[in-house]
């Protein structure tokens, strides 16, 4: 018996998705993506490298703040509360153009499954 509820245990499991992982480059003077699309709701962890310096990783409207080193992995999960468009830029000066370093991204509501998607507004 002990077995079954094992095995019914490891059959959800299987069933679940992972966590998405988003893995974004910072280097002088951009970010490779620069346009995350995440979905209301749904859980993301942000791992972001840098490939030359020391930058930052700022998203004001969502309380985000993390710093990125050249060599480690900077981690940042992220459950989107609200649906919009957020802007993102490094807040650690990295030379000449460094203002232009930024992003954004884009929290869109989920699609129902199984929807025909008729009905919606163009």
């Amino acid at each position: 018996m002990r077995f079954a509820g094992l095995f019914l245990a490891l059959l959800a499991a299987a069933g679940e998705q992972p966590e998405r992982v988003v893995h974004v480059v910072a280097r002088r003077f951009n970010y490779s993506p620069d346009v995350l699309e995440l979905q209301l709701g749904v859980p993301v962890t942000i791992e972001l490298t840098s490939a030359d310096r020391d930058h930052g990783f700022s998203v004001p409207d969502l309380g985000l703040r993390i710093d990125v080193e050249p060599g480690k992995t900077a981690r940042v999960r992220i459950v989107p509360g609200k649906v919009g468009t957020f802007e993102f830029h490094c807040d650690v000066f990295c030379g000449s153009g460094h203002e232009e370093m930024a992003g954004r991204i884009v929290v869109s509501a989920p699609v129902a499954k199984g929807g025909s998607g008729g009905g919606q507004a163009r």
